[in-house]
Parts: C-alpha cells; structure tokens; sequence
C-alpha cells in the first residue's frame, strides 16, 4: 500500500509539473503571436472627469504600418522589437517590449522622467509575465505585470502601470504628469488587440489627483509583408548597433541600484535624436561593437540626471 501511495504521488507531482509546462509554453506562444507585420490603427478618447467643468481633448485617431520582429528568443525572456515604416524609404525604429517570467525586479515609474527599483516576492510573479515597455531610444518606459490567460482558447493578459505622458499628449498638454495604464492584450484571428483603461493623474507630494479617464485601443491586423522590404533591410543594417544600445542601457540601469532619471533633451538635442544619428554614423564608419559601447556610453552621459 505504501509503494502504491508514493507512485500516486509522483504520478501526481509530474502531472503538476507538465501543466505548469504546459501553461508556460501556451503563454509563450502567445507572446511570440505578438510579432509580425501589421497595419496599425490607433484610437484614443477621453470618456469622463470628475470636474464637471473638465473640457474634454479632442480624441486621437492615426494608422501606420509596422513590423513586431522578435530579437531575443529564450525560455523565459521574449524580446520584440517594433519598427514603423513610413513609406519606401524610411523607417522609425519604435517601441519594445521585454517579456519575463516570474520576474522579481520592476522598474516603477513616478514622475518627470523618473523611475524608482522595486522587487516583487516570489509569490507575486508565481507564473506571471512581466512586460517591459521601451522608448524608441531603448530608455525605459513602463513596467507591469500580469498573468496570461488561455480559457476557451482566448489568449489575453492585462496589468497596471503607472508611465509619463504618450508621445501623442507630451508635447502639447501640461494639466497632468502621469498616465495610469490599465492595459490588456487579447490575441486576435487576425493579429492583437492592444485595449487600454487609462487615468491621467496629477501627482504631486500631496497625493495623486484624478484628472480625466481614458479608454484607447491599438489594433493590429496582419498585411502584406512586402509593405516591409524596406524597414527589413534598414534593421537588418542596424540591428547590431542597437544591440550594443541595450547592453549599454542595461548596465546604466544595474550601475543605478535605486532609481534612475533621465532627461529627453540636452545640449539642444532630444535622447532619441542623438542615439539615431550614432546609428547612421555607426553603420557608415562600420564601427565595431566595442566602438559602439564606447560612443553610446558617452552619448548618455549628459541626458542622466545624477
């Protein structure tokens, strides 16, 4: 009887373990469905306010094409890349998104380009996916987490973050400093839905204000990847480069083990401008990666609040 009970056991315990496996490699699926070539229509409006005498922004509407292609590819860490292509001849690198698992390290975003190091317990990542969100110069963003689901074989996951204003809002608006995400990804027949409940907050040492609330969604819908020969074969230039921008990133990040500033613009030139231009100059002089690190390194260092 005893030797019957312990192969029930372990019958038991390797069941466990092949779900928990299972579940990882569905979540992992998904997360790699996020890639590909896509049209983009991008909708965003304000839906209420607690002051009743708030005057509504105009809501945002705008489409593009774009290419999610996938740079890292690991057990537990799925890193993609998007890039816009604008036309036949020119492509803005954009936005990434690093997926971990069960991660306990979180960058939180507080305010005026500034983000402060938490760490999560085990408990609170126990099989869940962070989603590390970049700027276009590989500076942070946002940072939340969440559990992907899979019931009736619908792939969603969804999280809350605190993050700075969206580009679409950070040059003409100055009534608020925070942007709350409430975000959910549903994976879609045809691509990925990109769902947001967003509070716009004024924070200030007194506490956080609520301004306004905001629903957006972000569509992308699978075309023609031909629309994409052009952004394939700038990326496929600069990849290298961009690689070393991360690494170079990464270690500022670790040589900061609290928290972390950054400022947008120096010396007259925005962060982004100056990374984009090295590229260029990377690319044409064919420097080495140790040339790039170098350059990069020094490039930074004005835009890092001490």
């Amino acid at each position: 009887m005893k030797i019957l009970n312990i192969i029930l056991v372990i019958t038991g315990l390797s069941a466990i373990g092949a779900s928990a496996q299972e579940k990882l490699e569905q979540d992992r699926k998904a997360i790699k469905s996020l890639a590909g070539f896509y049209k983009v229509n991008f909708n965003y409006g304000e839906v209420t306010a607690p002051d009743p005498n708030y005057i509504f922004s105009k809501p945002y509407k705008s489409h593009g094409n774009e290419w999610a292609e996938i740079i890292v590819d690991e057990p537990k860490r799925i890193v993609i890349q998007h890039l816009l292509a604008i036309n036949d001849s020119t492509v803005i690198k954009h936005w990434r998104q690093d997926w971990t698992y069960e991660d306990p390290e979180i960058m939180l975003y507080t305010q005026d380009n500034a983000w402060k190091k938490g760490n999560l317990t085990a408990a609170d990542v126990k099989g869940k996916w962070t989603q590390k969100v970049f700027q276009v110069d590989d500076s942070p963003r946002y940072q939340g987490y969440g559990t992907w689901s899979h019931i009736g074989g619908h792939d969603s996951w969804s999280s809350e973050a605190d993050s700075p204003l969206p580009r679409r809002e950070s040059t003409v608006r100055k009534d608020y400093n925070v942007l709350n995400r409430g975000s959910r990804i549903t994976i879609t027949t045809n691509g990925w839905m990109f769902e947001q409940d967003n509070k716009k907050i004024v924070r200030t040492p007194q506490g956080d204000k609520l301004l306004a609330i905001e629903k957006g969604y972000e569509e992308f819908t699978t075309i023609d990847t031909a629309k994409f020969a052009y952004a394939q074969k700038w990326w496929a230039s600069q990849k290298t480069y961009w690689a070393d921008v991360r690494d170079v990133w990464a270690d500022v990040i670790k040589a900061n083990p609290t928290s972390l500033k950054v400022d947008t613009r120096a010396n007259g030139k925005l962060l982004y401008e100056t990374l984009f231009t090295l590229g260029d100059e990377s690319v044409k002089e064919k420097w080495n990666t140790a040339q790039n690190k170098e350059k990069v390194k020094a490039a930074l260092q004005p835009y890092l609040v001490k």
